[in-house]
């Protein structure tokens, strides 16, 4: 089993142009990049404005990787969530207790649970107000 910490940047609309800033200054590989767009059961809500936002992409910086969004609604990032950590396993289990355990005294953003790009995901403030969001990773 594998457990990764990654730092994830969440962005306010110009995701797109940190990741070019990162491809150049950090000499960063693009990954992935999906939009908001191309998201399953996306709300009929979305105009195409938001719809093409990155809802999620991941870079790789040397031996390590950075993750970044956009907020979907395209508003102002509340104060400590513009960085928060992302914890990458390959088992749901070891996610979900990671999970449980960090919501201890905690508040959960969202709560755990299987999601179109996870099997297994959330995202929990812990009770020292750092933001994680758990991630189990796609086996292929």
């Amino acid at each position: 089993m594998t457990v990764k910490l990654t730092p994830y940047l969440n962005m306010e609309g110009n995701a797109r142009e940190a990741i070019q800033f990162y491809e150049h200054a950090l000499d960063a590989e693009v990954l992935s990049i999906i939009t908001y767009g191309e998201m399953p059961e996306m709300p009929d809500t979305f105009n195409d404005d938001l719809k093409n936002l990155v809802a999620h992409a991941k870079l790789r910086v040397g031996e390590s990787e950075l993750m970044l969004s956009d907020a979907p609604s395209g508003s102002t990032i509340p104060k400590g969530k513009q960085v928060t950590i992302c914890i990458s396993t390959n088992s749901v289990e070891k996610s979900k207790r990671f999970f449980e355990a960090l919501q201890q005294n905690g508040h959960v953003n969202m709560p755990f649970g299987e999601e179109a790009f996870s099997p297994g995901f959330g995202d929990v403030t812990d009770k020292f107000g750092v933001t994680f969001q758990i991630y189990t990773e796609i086996e292929s």
